[in-house]
């Protein structure tokens, strides 16, 4: 894949898309990576206890997919800036099926002076908005 040039860049313009199934395993797997346990990422029952509408994805794990649409884009995870989101709803993980979230991104804003471009990122489950104000910043 072609590497962006900051030239070329226009406020408004796509930047690429991708989804990612989200499973049991994958929840268990984030876990063990994460050190979060929380039992609402891997049990029902819990999750249902505590008033959740089921099984819960954790909320860095979502985070941290989303970012991947711009790094994929520029090529280099090293040249992320600054990235934060806004967590606005949950990403609930069925059993079997999982969970499908899609991330799409564009340019938000251009800053010739230090030559870095805000992407913003649209991170969706069943066709909701699940991140608020995703957005990296990406260094040229």
């Amino acid at each position: 894949m072609t590497q962006p040039k900051f030239d070329d860049l226009e406020v408004g313009q796509e930047i690429g898309s991708i989804e990612f199934l989200l499973t049991r395993d994958s929840l268990v797997r984030y876990a063990g990576a994460s050190g979060d346990f929380n039992s609402i990422h891997y049990r029902d029952d819990v999750a249902a206890s505590v008033g959740l509408p089921g099984v819960l994805a954790h909320g860095m794990l979502t985070m941290g997919a989303a970012v991947q649409v711009a790094v994929n884009w520029v090529g280099d995870a090293g040249r992320i800036a600054d990235y934060q989101v806004r967590f606005t709803k949950p990403v609930v993980v069925h059993p079997t099926e999982g969970a499908v979230l899609l991330v799409s991104g564009k340019i938000g804003a251009i800053d010739a002076e230090s030559r870095t471009a805000r992407v913003d990122l649209t991170a969706q489950f069943n066709e909701t908005t699940v991140l608020g104000k995703s957005q990296a910043v990406v260094r040229f």
